[in-house]
């Protein structure tokens, strides 16, 4: 059985791998991010703003946890100015909360979310952008760039993997235990080539990206990309890394 190294940190993981188990691949799982909330940050007046962005569902989990705790009554301010969610999962998140998100690009990514809004929508006004340490920064730059002001709240951190953890991977790599490389975020890309100290794919080996700006990420680290799903979640993702790989027997 084919086995894919999966990236996620471990609390995303499991529904993936349940995913991939549905074509009948193995996984192993090796988080190349921890993630923790980040010190220092407010809660900040949410009436103040048009709308905000929340950009994974860390950024969800992290800043309604507490948003509930320390200004519960700014909940309802949320809920009443405009939403935008990258990707169906931190849609999802926000919705249960009782907060509307607006309509969901094709294709959800950073860019294409914000190719679906008009500039209209964005100049002269004010936006709130929750984010995690090693964000890109792609929505804030748009929203400067079409004449609105962004202020960027880090509600979480991204830490790489323990060094135990990533010596067994190298060696599962190596042996040829790991058939394909499966990347959900630039983070997770960014830090397990740093942990093994190398860009280098044996050959046989696929990489996977979940999207385009994943994909982007991979290549400037010199990386090149196999496996893009046409629609960026978990089942599509382990269904085109299932096909690329059942393909390659």
């Amino acid at each position: 059985m084919k086995c894919v190294l999966v990236t996620r940190p471990k609390h995303q993981a499991g529904s993936f791998v349940h995913e991939l188990k549905k074509y009948d691949l193995d996984s192993f799982v090796f988080p190349t991010i921890e993630i923790r909330s980040a010190s220092g940050w407010k809660i900040p007046d949410i009436s103040v703003y048009t709308g905000a962005f929340f950009t994974s569902p860390n950024s969800v989990c992290y800043f309604i946890e507490r948003l509930a705790s320390e200004a519960p009554e700014e909940l309802k301010k949320l809920q009443s100015i405009k939403v935008f969610a990258v990707g169906k999962t931190t849609a999802r998140d926000l919705a249960k909360h009782g907060i509307t998100t607006e309509p969901l690009p094709k294709v959800s990514d950073a860019v294409n979310l914000m190719q679906t809004i008009n500039p209209d929508e964005i100049r002269g006004k004010n936006f709130l952008f929750l984010r995690g340490s090693l964000s890109l920064g792609v929505i804030p730059a748009v929203i400067t760039e079409r004449g609105g002001t962004c202020d960027s709240l880090t509600v979480y951190e991204n830490h790489p993997p323990d060094l135990e953890a990533t010596g067994k991977v190298k060696k599962m790599v190596g042996e040829g235990k790991i058939s394909c490389l499966s990347f959900t975020s630039p983070s997770t890309a960014q830090n397990y080539f740093k942990a093994v100290g190398s860009t280098s794919i044996p050959s046989g080996i696929l990489v996977a990206a979940i999207g385009k700006t994943t994909a982007r990420a991979l290549e400037e680290l010199g990386v090149h990309v196999d496996v893009i799903p046409e629609y960026y979640d978990g089942p599509h993702f382990a269904e085109a890394i299932a096909k690329a790989l059942h393909g390659s027997k």
